[in-house]
């Protein structure tokens, strides 16, 4: 589900671009260093998102280290390393690991049960160390299957778990700034929900599989999408200008108001993307 809350490339300064990629590369450093080397593969866009933006808001220094890309040994890369890099991590592999028993129990993927198990013993000290966001985590299961298995067709309802969710992960501790912190992962998971539902929907639809944007009466046409989905990320944006980010403002700005909707224009024009048919994958956005 998750991997919309990406970069555009295209509007950023030569500068911000390669601060961003150390910084993508610095949360897949920290997922290998603390969670094992399969864990690059549970590497997502919004997780860095969440890492710039913790460590822009508590003003917290990176330490720059070159290392070599687990995709490409013979490269040496510009990597990020901070505290706020390493809670993004974690909270990538416990993300992660739900989403795959996710897939695991509806459609029976065996390879999302076997990288599921290979994460389990680093899943339970992530569990130790954030019950809070663990607890979170348990929750959307639940009310995730049982939204699923009512058939639901309140859309809110739906995004709302992930929305919830997502508002957990992104705050880091109870301060001055959980609040809005929560308000900005509330409203981008709402967003990541819908978009995924989006892009699944005619798939959905032959397959039977639940969808609630293909239980609406009448189906909604593309504006009325493209309106609901500007609301949740209008809604992010506007608690984050809230925020005293100073020094990555200029990236986290590219992704809240231009990369969200790339997906999006890619997913209604596919042969215009030169990736007809194709799933946001990490070398599309960041080599």
């Amino acid at each position: 589900m998750f991997g919309y809350v990406i970069i555009n490339k295209a509007e950023l300064k030569v500068r911000e671009w390669e601060e961003y990629r150390a910084f993508y590369c610095g949360v897949c450093r920290a997922l290998g260093k603390r969670s094992g080397p399969i864990a690059h593969a549970a590497l997502t866009y919004d997780m860095t998102f969440l890492a710039v933006l913790l460590s822009d808001l508590y003003d917290d220094p990176v330490r720059l280290c070159h290392e070599s890309c687990p995709l490409r040994p013979w490269r040496r890369c510009p990597k990020h390393r901070n505290e706020h890099i390493d809670y993004a991590s974690d909270m990538n592999v416990l993300l992660t690991y739900y989403n795959l028993l996710d897939n695991w129990q509806d459609d029976r993927d065996l390879r999302s049960l076997l990288f599921a198990r290979s994460l389990r013993g680093r899943v339970r000290q992530i569990r130790k160390e954030y019950p809070r966001q663990a607890a979170a985590v348990t929750r959307y299961m639940e009310e995730l299957a049982r939204c699923e298995q009512e058939h639901s067709a309140d859309l809110d309802r739906a995004a709302g778990l992930t929305g919830e969710l997502l508002g957990e992960i992104f705050v880091y501790q109870q301060d001055i700034w959980a609040e809005r912190l929560r308000r900005i992962g509330f409203y981008l998971g709402k967003y990541i929900y819908l978009m995924d539902a989006f892009e699944d929907r005619t798939d959905d639809q032959k397959s039977g599989s639940y969808n609630p944007w293909n239980l609406q009466k009448p189906l909604p046409r593309e504006p009325e999408i493209r309106s609901i989905l500007t609301m949740m990320a209008s809604e992010a944006a506007r608690t984050f200008e809230q925020l005293p980010t100073v020094e990555y403002a200029p990236i986290l700005r590219n992704i809240l108001y231009s990369g969200l909707w790339k997906r999006y224009e890619e997913i209604l024009n596919p042969a215009a993307s030169g990736r007809a048919g194709s799933t946001c994958k990490r070398e599309d956005h960041i080599n």
